[in-house]
């Protein structure tokens, strides 16, 4: 799995995550889907993104997005 693959599947499970609860729990819980999908957003545009930095640290292989 490249660092690419683990960005994108780790982000895909957190706004499932968000979803479940904010359905099962309370709907303040979109506010973390909202904070996902800004922190992908400002990924695309600026490169930097914390989740690459931790996958990278944890020794799994660069994509092309994320080196």
């Amino acid at each position: 799995m490249t660092i690419d693959n683990a960005v994108l599947s780790f982000a895909g499970l957190m706004i499932l995550v968000s979803l479940a609860l904010a359905y099962l729990v309370s709907p303040w819980f979109l506010a973390f889907n909202a904070f996902v999908g800004l922190n992908m957003l400002q990924a695309g545009f600026t490169g930097f993104c914390p989740a690459a930095m931790i996958f990278k640290a944890m020794g799994l292989k660069t994509g092309c997005a994320f080196k």
